[in-house]
């Protein structure tokens, strides 16, 4: 597939000074610039957060409402249930709540609907439950924003509701005690990006505030929030980066048992960014995935290192397990879009359905197809005469507008631009995909292509060890502060294999006197198409790798083609 390969355009004079008046190299004051930040405080506040860099919790919306009730729960001892969801942010936020409001004297238990009986989101059935109970107070986690029915029909039955969310409300707010998100149309706090965890976290900021507590009793939690926030794949930027940048510190030396044993369990040796992402972001969400999610919330509520070891396995186990659904419903799903494009031509998005597929797996497998074909994609699976499915977007194409428009044939779905959740009638399923299919044709989609930034140009005589080693002050990265991507050009190709059986492909490059080891995770294909003695131009990220003891500098590939 062609990509577009966009440079930033440079501003020396703006790059000395940054470079100059913050103490920092050049190639470190060209990221902050290609980010846009260039003030002197958000420099400061990017490089060095602190916790004085909190925005003030009582400017969201709603907030001293959920406040005063809460306050009246904990002076009056009610019984208190936390409604949450089943994914690492849920689970996060239930951890967190559920923690700071036990060690304020509450009882407080918490509910997590089966992803595979009750889906996402707040249901009658559960309501009953929770009624049937005898609890005071229901306060929802990551959820809750899109519940108006059921949240009317608690009111029906005597529960009163908070919802704290961050997904985007409706034309119509439900009727709760109060709505604490930012994404409400009158809200007037500095950031609307929060994860729910997030949320949860300026909830239990503004509860300490209330009660004159020390900073320490909501700061201690900043371990899991940061957990949650990088998991759901917010924009780490703002007030989460000081979340995520402040709590990845704190996870080095956590004091929570099951967050330390999952991290031994993972076997990362580094607990960054990508630790959490793709060491225990989906060993968490398996056990949602696969109808176990209580066991992930029993793990972060454990002080029993045993017990927590022995869940970590599980999880080890129930990923596995995860992994192997994954490979069989993405072989199946490939096997029907080559299918597709034989008998009926090439579509501008994917739409799939089958009756094998697990709901629980199929959003990670749509990510996937959307990455590999660069389409839109949305994958259901069947169960009787309805379907449950997940859908994955790209840049430039907003998939919660777009079903928004064609809901004709949708019982349900929420999500946001770039991923949704939607239920629909199996029989209605034809008649949907069509309708799909003619919006995304009327939208230009085929217009869009895939734009790799690249942040600068540079020589191999341009770096060194000690310029790459300060680019670890941008980190944590992730959505909206990605690694920084750099252009090589007329490298020439010293040697060249691939790796894991021709899954990678590995490259020793040369530029004059200068040489620089690369590798191309899941380029291995390219191997067919470059030989020894071949100049090409490099995009990619570079790091450092360290071997017996050696330093060496090395990229990592993004994409390649050959110099001009």
């Amino acid at each position: 597939m062609n990509k577009k390969w966009q440079i930033h355009e440079i501003n020396d004079e703006e790059i000395n000074r940054i470079s100059n008046e913050h103490g920092i190299n050049k190639l470190l004051a060209t990221i902050l610039y290609n980010r846009n930040i260039i003030e002197d405080k958000d420099i400061k506040t990017f490089l060095n957060p602190t916790r004085k860099d909190f925005h003030d919790p009582y400017l969201m919306p709603d907030m001293k409402k959920a406040i005063d009730r809460i306050e009246e729960a904990i002076k009056d001892k009610e019984k208190v249930i936390i409604y949450g969801d089943y994914d690492v942010d849920g689970i996060t936020s239930i951890t967190v709540l559920k923690k700071f409001l036990s060690e304020r004297g509450l009882e407080v238990d918490s509910y997590i609907p089966n992803r595979l009986d009750e889906g996402y989101g707040l249901n009658k059935d559960a309501i009953d439950k929770i009624v049937g109970q005898k609890y005071d107070l229901m306060i929802t986690v990551d959820c809750g924003i899109s519940g108006l029915e059921e949240i009317e029909y608690a009111n029906s039955l005597g529960l009163q509701t908070i919802v704290t969310d961050h997904h985007e409300p409706g034309e119509v707010l439900p009727n709760a005690l109060a709505v604490v998100d930012a994404k409400r149309k009158d809200n007037i706090y500095p950031f609307n990006q929060l994860a729910g965890v997030g949320v949860v976290f300026k909830v239990i900021q503004a509860i300490s505030m209330r009660f004159n507590l020390d900073e320490k009793e909501y700061l201690k939690y900043l371990d899991i929030v940061a957990v949650g926030t990088i998991s759901d794949i917010v924009p780490l930027v703002n007030e989460n980066r000081v979340i995520t940048k402040l709590g990845l510190k704190l996870a080095q030396v956590t004091k929570n048992v099951g967050l330390k044993s999952l991290l031994e369990a993972s076997g990362y040796r580094k607990v960054d960014s990508t630790t959490i992402s793709f060491g225990l972001a989906p060993r968490i969400n398996a056990c949602g995935r696969l109808g176990y999610e209580k066991l992930a919330l029993k793990l972060f509520l454990s002080e029993n290192k045993n017990e927590a070891i022995e869940i970590s396995n599980k999880l080890n186990e129930y990923n596995r397990e995860r992994q192997e659904m994954e490979k069989e419903i993405f072989n199946q799903a490939i096997e029907k879009i080559e299918k597709s494009k034989l008998e009926e031509g090439e579509k501008q998005v994917i739409v799939l359905g089958d009756e094998r597929w697990h709901h629980g797996v199929i959003g990670i497998v749509s990510s996937k197809i959307t990455e590999m074909y660069f389409k839109p994609s949305i994958l259901i699976c069947f169960e009787d005469n309805e379907g449950k499915g997940s859908g994955r977007s790209i840049p430039g194409f907003d998939l919660y507008k777009a079903l928004s428009e064609c809901k004709t044939y949708i019982n349900r779905f929420g999500g946001h631009s770039m991923a949704i959740g939607i239920t629909i009638d199996k029989s209605n399923f034809d008649k949907f995909k069509k309708q799909f299919e003619e919006y995304a044709q009327n939208s230009s989609i085929s217009d869009i292509i895939p734009i790799i930034q690249i942040d600068k140009e540079l020589s191999l005589k341009d770096i060194s060890i000690g310029s790459v080693s300060e680019l670890k002050l941008l980190e944590p990265f992730g959505e909206a502060n990605k690694m920084p991507l750099f252009l090589f050009k007329n490298l020439k190709i010293n040697s060249i294999r691939t790796l894991s059986e021709g899954k990678h492909i590995k490259l020793c490059l040369k530029e004059e006197n200068f040489s620089i080891d690369a590798i191309g995770f899941n380029l291995g294909k390219l191997a067919d198409e470059y030989l020894i003695g071949d100049k090409i131009d490099v995009v990619g990220s570079l790091e450092i790798n360290r071997f017996n003891g050696m330093e060496s500098l090395q990229i990592n590939i993004k994409d390649i083609m050959k110099s001009v």
